[in-house]
C-alpha cells in the first residue's frame, strides 16, 4: 500500500510541477534528485520562488551515484558527494540554473565555482524511532536496520541490546520494511516525515543531546555557480538563522576532514540572538572520543564552529 501511494504521490508531484514548467529556453532550470523526498522538497523551493518572481521554473531530474547503489552501505564506500556530485555537474556545466540538495548530503567542501546561495528555513534535525515499540522497549535482540554509522554507533554509546543490520531504499520502503515485520525498528530524520506527511509512523523523537544529528540534518540548499546571474533570486530565499546553524555545523566537518564514514553528531540551534553548537564523536564501536558544547553570539557562528573542532580535534590526538 506505501509503494501505491508513493506511485501516486510521484504521479501528482509530476502534475503540480506542470503549472511552474513550460519546458523553454527563458524558464529557470532547477536539478533535483528523482526520490519522492527529493521532489517534494524542489517543489517547496519552487512555491517558494514562485511568491519572488514570475519566471517560469522547469524541473531536471538527474540520478545520482547514490540512487543507483542499492546494496552496500554506504559508509563502507567512497561516499563524498555520492546523492551531489552529478547534480552540482549540471550547475557547473550550466545545464540547470541552481539545484537542490538535502544539505547533509553536501560533502564538506565545495567545488571553487558552486555556492550554497540560501538556506531556506530549516525543519526539524531530530532523529527519531520507526517501531512498534517504544526505544527503552524494544526486545532483546530485536532487528534494527540503519544505513547510517553514526546511528549505529549511538545504539552502541546506549548500549542497545540489538542486532544492527543494513537498511536502504526510500523512507516508505524503509517503513514498509518495519511494519511487515522484516525489522523490528529504524532510525529515520524527523524532517523527511514532516515533509512527507508520514508522522503517523513516529513512534518517538530523540533529544539532540542524547542522539546527536548529522550536520545539515532537516535543512536544504540552494547550490548555485558563483558567476551565475539568478543568485539575487534565489538568495532571497536564504533563513538567516537557519544559515548561521549550518554555517557552524559545516566549519567542524570541514577542520575535522570527517564524512559519513565517522560517527559524528553535530547540531547548532539559534534561539533569539544565540547559537548553541553541540557536537559528538564516537569510534564505529560507540566509544567516546569526544563531546563538547558551545554558546555565542550568532554572528560568529563559524568562529564557534571551528573553536568545537579544535577542541575534538586536540581530544582525538
Amino acid at each position: 500500500m506505501l509503494c501505491q501511494v508513493a506511485a501516486l504521490n510521484d504521479k501528482l508531484l509530476y502534475l503540480k510541477f506542470s503549472k511552474f514548467a513550460t519546458f523553454g529556453d527563458d524558464a529557470l532550470q532547477v536539478g533535483t534528485r528523482g526520490s519522492n523526498l527529493a521532489m517534494v522538497q524542489t517543489k517547496s523551493i519552487i512555491t517558494s520562488l514562485s511568491k519572488l518572481t514570475d519566471e517560469k521554473i522547469d524541473v531536471n531530474v538527474v540520478k545520482t551515484t547514490g540512487d543507483k547503489i542499492k546494496d552496500s552501505q554506504l559508509y563502507d564506500i567512497d561516499a563524498k558527494g555520492i546523492f551531489t556530485k552529478e547534480l552540482d555537474r549540471a550547475v557547473l556545466e550550466e545545464e540547470v540554473d541552481f539545484a537542490v540538495h538535502s544539505l547533509k548530503d553536501l560533502p564538506s567542501e565545495l567545488d571553487d565555482e558552486l555556492e550554497i546561495v540560501a538556506v531556506p528555513p530549516r525543519e526539524s534535525p531530530h532523529d527519531v524511532l520507526i517501531s512498534p515499540y517504544q526505544w527503552d522497549a524494544l526486545p532483546e535482540g530485536a532487528t534494527l536496520g540503519t544505513s547510517s554509522i553514526r546511528r549505529e554507533a549511538f545504539c552502541r554509546y546506549h548500549h542497545k541490546d540489538v542486532d544492527i543490520k543494513p537498511i536502504r531504499g526510500n523512507i516508505d520502503t524503509r517503513i514498509k520494511k518495519i511494519t511487515s515485520g522484516e525489522y523490528q525498528a529504524t532510525l529515520l530524520a524527523e524532517a523527511g516525515l514532516n515533509r512527507l506527511g508520514l508522522t503517523e509512523h513516529l513512534r518517538e523523537r530523540f533529544s539532540l543531546d542524547y542522539m546527536t544529528p548529522a550536520a545539515g540534518q532537516g535543512a536544504l540548499a540552494v547550490i548555485a555557480r558563483k558567476d551565475s546571474g539568478k543568485k539575487n533570486i534565489l538568495k532571497a530565499l536564504n533563513h538567516k538563522d537557519s544559515y548561521q546553524e549550518i554555517m557552524a555545523e559545516k566549519k567542524v566537518l570541514e577542520v575535522l576532514g570527517v564524512g559519513c564514514q565517522w560517527p559524528l553528531g553535530v547540531c547548532a540551534r539559534v534561539q533569539e540572538d544565540e547559537l548553541k553548537l553541540q557536537a559528538i564523536l564516537l569510534t564505529p564501536e560507540g566509544e567516546l572520543l569526544s563531546k563538547h558544547s558551545m554558546s555565542g553570539p550568532v554572528n560568529q557562528a563559524e568562529a564557534i564552529g571551528l573553536e568545537i573542532a579544535k577542541r575534538m580535534g586536540e581530544d582525538c590526538q
